[in-house]
């Protein structure tokens, strides 16, 4: 989409641009920052009002309002009115389904764990024999996913999965530990014939 990469362009532009009015001397600076508040609220306060009249139109207005939020360029400029038709918590789980056939060419999945006042945790497990580099791989796609849907998340944290050897090898220490060979009387001192 052309478009998209156009819009996401523009929107980096802009904010480039607001940062900048921080370098305007003082009287400036504050009408600047004014002009900008206010046509933000002016234009909120419209999409808002036309947000209403198509929902009141019935089913119909319901379903283009839901799509609204679908739309790649239009749902970052509900979320920046908070108007976006989606909680949080179904956005993030849109995310992670659409990480989900991406992961699984990476012999990976993502599981969420909790979220909670716009802090998301989830855990990534890889198969057995990934590298490190695929690791960040899949946490970058998790994390681009999550926050393409769902900029709004306050913080988004990564849970390490319970600790499984990622070469596949157990150490004889670990074995001998939880072996069932190692019976009382071995403990004991005690020689058990036939035990090998």
């Amino acid at each position: 989409m052309a478009g998209t990469e156009a819009f996401r362009e523009k929107i980096r532009r802009l904010g480039e641009l607001v940062a900048g009015l921080d370098a305007l001397p003082g009287d400036k600076n504050a009408a600047a920052r004014e002009l900008v508040q206010l046509l933000l609220d002016v234009h909120g306060t419209a999409l808002q009002r036309m947000m209403e009249i198509v929902f009141d139109s019935g089913p119909a207005g319901k379903a283009i309002i839901l799509k609204t939020g679908e739309d790649p360029i239009v749902r970052h400029l509900l979320l920046l009115h908070s108007l976006h038709p989606e909680e949080l918590d179904s956005r993030v789980m849109k995310a992670l389904d659409a990480a989900r056939p991406k992961l699984r060419k990476l012999n990976s999945e993502v599981e969420l764990v909790s979220l909670s006042e716009g802090v998301v945790q989830v855990k990534v497990n890889t198969s057995g024999h990934t590298c490190g580099s695929t690791v960040g791989t899949v946490k970058t796609l998790v994390e681009e996913c999550i926050y393409d849907q769902a900029p709004d998340v306050e913080s988004l944290q990564f849970i390490e999965p319970d600790e499984v050897p990622s070469t596949g090898f157990v150490s004889i220490d670990k074995l001998l530990k939880n072996s069932v060979l190692t019976s009382p009387m071995a403990e004991r001192g005690v020689e058990v014939c036939g035990a090998d």
